[in-house]
């Protein structure tokens, strides 16, 4: 039997989303050997910070050559990047991966433009096992899992007190809880915002240093916190308001 090969149809690699440390643990912990196995065959990388990403590549598969990859870093603050000329791997059949800085790919990152692309030109994609923040902090949190939203980081300054009323709103009138984060700087800065604003009934979960040995998680009203304010400054923390 003959078969007709359609010369339109382009050969293209796949992308994987691989997730990355959240902080220094053992990758034992955290990744299934099959991400190892996947990182072992890939040399083309694109990641939201090129050093961090080859210290969790290294960390993660001691016998991989840094050397001969392929690491092409994202300026998420860029206004035009040449998404088209950083896949030109992946169109020509070499499989490409993504990498955040911490925890999962293509949240609170860029790296989703590159897996919409990935769609259109027809290529796999492949989202790989691994820690994430939001979804455990939520898991941890004792609020609703069934209705969810994730706003990513809070305003710094213009419309953060609109936006906390809005938010402590949606949870009193639709029980749904409402997640977000903030640069670990400024994590003080939200959470003294957060005691003013919220009324001292509304409940609110704080998860820091998630999947390291120092983590910490507590749910309580904004009436108790504001007695005690966690001193987590410059630490990876999620917020979460829910009932």
């Amino acid at each position: 039997m003959k078969y007709r090969i359609n010369m339109e149809q382009k050969m293209t690699g796949t992308l994987y989303l691989i997730p990355s440390f959240m902080g220094e643990q053992s990758p034992d912990v955290l990744f299934p050997i099959y991400n190892t196995m996947i990182i072992k065959k890939i040399q083309y990388y694109i990641v939201e910070n090129a050093r961090t990403a080859r210290r969790s590549l290294k960390h993660m598969c001691p016998d991989i050559s840094i050397e001969t990859l392929h690491i092409q870093e994202i300026d998420k603050h860029a206004q035009n990047i040449p998404i088209d000329s950083i896949l030109q791997p992946l169109m020509l059949g070499n499989d490409m991966a993504i990498m955040s800085e911490a925890g999962m790919p293509c949240i609170a990152d860029p790296g989703n433009i590159f897996v919409a692309k990935a769609h259109a030109i027809g290529a796999s994609v492949v989202p790989l096992v691994g820690p994430n923040s939001i979804i455990m902090a939520l898991i941890a949190s004792g609020f609703n899992g069934q209705q969810f939203c994730f706003h990513g980081y809070v305003p710094i300054k213009q419309g953060r007190i609109q936006v906390l009323k809005y938010w402590e709103q949606q949870v009193i009138k639709h029980s749904i809880t409402q997640i977000c984060m903030e640069t670990p700087y400024r994590n003080i800065s939200l959470l003294q915002d957060m005691v003013q604003v919220l009324q001292p009934q509304t409940k609110l979960c704080i998860a820091a240093n998630i999947t390291l040995p120092n983590q910490y998680i507590q749910t309580k009203p904004v009436g108790e916190w504001k007695k005690n304010i966690p001193d987590i400054h410059k630490q990876p923390a999620i917020f979460i308001i829910g009932a």
